[in-house]
């Protein structure tokens, strides 16, 4: 059993461990306190035979819960019958349940269990609570302490993402005390692996401002139990990780392979080592097989804990929807309402329309009526919380909502009656918004449309039968208004085109393009951001709870950095305290014609902070806004779902409004909501990589046009100009020469040669390694028309 330091004293002592916090909301009395057992041998008569099987975790922990006290690995062992050669796997699996939070660890050897008994009902929140509140019942018998406000110098916590910049960022096991700490961990030492989402370290803390902490690893825990598992493709005996960052192959014995084939994806869990050799594992589940058309999204899904299936009732609450009458609803079947959207868009859920108004402009824009099928506290409300929001691959998508409802009652298809929420706006000709009003309606969309339909037919090369004359020019007419507002208002626009897998109908990769940037993108995002808000701004009027979508100003840290790059390109910013969105703008203007402006723009999106939800407001800085609240994708975003319930709620649409027990838990609902959008994004990054990866499998040893994108100890990083694919190339792949990393972290400078590679430098790249598998690209810098030679090994053939 690894050490664990020693015993926690004061404060820290008393405070209660995450699976503890969670068992006390039942409330359970105490039961009277088990004798001590005996410390001396076995009682007569009583011994298990030698080698007796290993208990599970459950009769560890239902063992520890009988003590009443301390109890040691010794003790647990005699209880159980172990024998000596056992004592290795009983270890590990009080190392994980330790992890786990199952055992607690007292002192450097010994545990603690928790008391066991009979459930009792949850207690429910005050009629007083305030909307968004959280309610913690003390315990029984004991009046509520006050919580504590800082987290303490150390102490575990968990990894659950990554910032701009790709530190890891934790949040603290078992934090009952005021607000929701993020962590922003300093990276690993030189030579050890990264941190990834799941892993659990004891860590030294300090507070940087507010909620904010600084976290250094003490000690490395492991993953809990859900987080163990390991994804990777079975050969040989093997299996080798899909992640890139997880190096070490794992055996799997005679009798544990699940009936798996060489070359397929499997999920496996460890199983006790003997601390020797590679550690072994047991395959628990065939994913399919590796280059099957598809199997790229697929270890996406699982290496980032995607749920993928829904429960039975779920699906059969869905396959029971059933058409939206006209009732009391506003009837907008005869106006000319229209999606636009990609090319490959999946779900319709949004539609618009506009016309003038005098000087100004009437939009209307309906968004699909979700709340009235997916109800709070439902079998489908549960599943989509759980999922948080739709993620989407090349070549599929993980629906938030079953495809009946994805793709059927909640998609607004052409020229079909569905149930809607809407907002009508009105705006003078300026763009300044006069007035709003929401309403329920059933509405029938009169086309489906493109971006470049819509584009077409404005610039006048196209036209599409269905559409009243004129109405493509009275949505870009509102659109102008809107967009010189938001002009007026100073907002950021980054000029980072996204890029688009193409596949055939086997799943292969046939291009990589960037996705174009059209007016008809930026009228649809207007009149979204105009109903964004307008929700905000309503459900404040209403005194409703509102989960907002917030932005923070750029963190001081991140702004030091910003500045210091920009100062090496002869730019500068005003003042962190005076900083404005329209400052960095203006930056994006002036260095939109210089060879550094993608570097620029990727610097700026580092530095600023990661946008997300919460019940409470601090304002939306990206966007140059005081309120905003996501209202117009409740089929892929749950934190529209509940704007969309609180609004009926408050303007009493019906009866399917947002529930009390919801609105208790806004606050965890928030946290859970930020972190699977970030899963999301993560995951479907991951996904392009290995697209990428395979894509240029067949062109190892090209050479590419590429600019420097990054600069660490251990190598450079490329981007490629032709496909956005970043690739490594490493300290050895460099001229022969000894390469230092300059303070800034911007350049690396030849010793002997006095070479310099700036960030943003043009570069010639020759790809080396491309691993499907892992997604990751190996690259060897062209200097003077051929590669550098590669020292500290033989060159691979590629």
């Amino acid at each position: 059993m690894p050490r664990s330091g020693p015993p926690a004293k004061g404060h820290k002592a008393r405070k209660s461990n995450a699976k503890r916090r969670a068992d006390d909301l039942s409330l359970a009395p105490p039961p009277p306190k088990a004798a001590k057992p005996k410390k001396a041998g076995r009682a007569k008569g009583k011994a298990a035979p030698k080698g007796a099987p290993l208990p599970s975790k459950a009769e560890i922990k239902a063992f520890l819960a009988t003590t009443g006290g301390r109890i040691g690995k010794t003790e647990i062992a005699r209880h159980f019958g172990l024998a000596t050669e056992q004592r290795p796997a009983l270890r590990q699996l009080l190392s994980e349940m330790k992890i786990e939070g199952s055992a607690k660890p007292v002192g450097k050897r010994t545990f603690a269990g928790e008391a066991a008994g009979a459930p009792v009902p949850v207690p429910t929140p005050p009629p007083n609570l305030a909307p968004g509140a959280r309610f913690r019942p003390a315990a029984p018998g004991r009046p509520e302490a006050p919580r504590p406000t800082r987290l303490p110098e150390t102490m575990v916590v968990e990894v659950f993402g990554t910032d701009p910049d790709g530190d890891p960022i934790a949040r603290p096991i078992g934090w009952e005390g005021e607000g929701r700490p993020v962590i922003y961990m300093h990276p690993e030492r030189r030579g050890q692996t990264a941190l990834a989402p799941g892993e659990r370290v004891l860590a030294k803390l300090r507070h940087i401002t507010g909620e904010k902490y600084a976290g250094r690893t003490l000690k490395r825990l492991g993953r809990s139990e859900e987080q163990r598992r390991i994804l990777g493709v079975f050969q040989d005996g093997r299996i080798i990780p899909t992640d890139r960052r997880h190096k070490a192959e794992w055996t799997v014995p005679p009798g544990e392979t699940g009936g798996a084939h060489g070359g397929e994806i499997v999920l496996a869990e460890s199983l006790p080592s003997t601390g020797f050799g590679l550690r072994p594992a047991r395959i628990v589940e065939r994913l399919g097989k590796l280059g099957e058309p598809r199997s790229v999204s697929l270890i996406c899904i699982h290496a980032h804990g995607i749920p993928e299936l829904f429960t039975a009732e779920a699906e059969d609450q869905a396959e029971r929807a059933r058409a939206v009458p006209l009732a009391k609803r506003t009837d907008l079947r005869e106006t000319p309402l229209i999606t636009i959207d990609g090319e490959d868009a999946r779900d319709f859920d949004d539609a618009v329309f506009a016309e003038p108004e005098g000087d100004g402009w009437k939009i209307i824009v309906a968004i699909a009526d979700v709340a009235h099928y997916v109800t709070p506290n439902s079998a489908l409300d549960r599943d989509a919380w759980a999922r948080g929001n739709s993620v989407y691959f090349p070549d599929r998508v993980v629906p938030m909502l079953p495809e009946a409802l994805s793709n059927g009652w909640c998609s607004l298809k052409p020229q079909e009656e569905r149930g809607c929420l809407f907002v009508e706006m009105h705006f003078d000709g300026a763009g300044a918004k006069t007035r709003h009003k929401f309403g329920r309606g059933l509405m029938r969309s009169f086309a489906r449309t493109t971006y470049e339909q819509i584009q077409a037919l404005h610039d006048g090369q196209e036209e599409l039968e269905g559409l009243p004359e004129g109405h493509v020019g009275r949505l870009y007419g509102a659109f102008r208004a809107l967009l010189s507002a938001r002009e007026r208002r100073g907002t950021l626009d980054l000029d980072l085109p996204e890029r688009r897998v193409m596949l055939d109908a086997e799943g292969n990769v046939t291009a990589v393009i960037p996705r174009a940037r059209l007016d008809s993108h930026r009228l649809i995002e207007e009149f979204m951001v105009a109903a964004n808000v307008c929700a905000a701004e309503e459900l404040e009027r209403l005194g409703q709870p509102c989960m907002y979508r917030v932005h923070a100003p750029p963190s001081e840290e991140k702004y030091n950095s910003l500045k210091e790059f920009l100062a090496t390109l002869g730019l500068s910013l005003n003042p962190v305290g005076q900083l404005q969105p329209r400052d960095f703008q203006r930056l994006l203007e002036r260095v939109k014609e210089m060879p550094e402006a993608r570097m620029v723009n990727e610097t700026v999106l580092r530095s600023q902070s990661q946008a997300a939800y919460d019940p409470d407001n601090i304002g939306h800085f990206g966007l140059a806004l005081p309120r905003y609240a996501h209202f117009t994708s409740p089929i892929r975003r749950y934190a529209d779902l509940l704007v969309h319930r609180a609004l009926i709620r408050g303007l009493k649409l019906g009866p399917d409004g947002l529930s009390e027990p919801e609105t208790a838990r806004f606050p965890e609902t928030a946290e859970h909501i930020t972190a699977t959008e970030r899963r999301a994004a993560a995951a479907e990054r991951d996904a392009v990589d290995r697209y990428l990866a395979a894509y240029l499998a067949d062109r190892v040893g090209a050479t590419f046009a590429a600019r420097v994108s990054g600069i660490h100890a251990f190598g450079v990083f490329v981007t490629l100009n032709e496909t956005g694919a970043s690739g490594f190339v490493p300290m050895k792949a460099l001229p022969q020469d000894h390469w230092i990393v300059a303070e800034d972290k911007r350049s690396v400078v030849g010793r002997h040669s006095r070479q310099v590679i700036r960030l943003a430098d043009e570069v010639e790249a020759r790809l080396r390694e491309a691993n499907a598998q892992t997604g990751s690209l190996v690259f060897e810098l062209m200097m003077g028309g051929a590669p550098a030679r590669m020292r500290g090994g033989r060159k691979r053939k590629g």
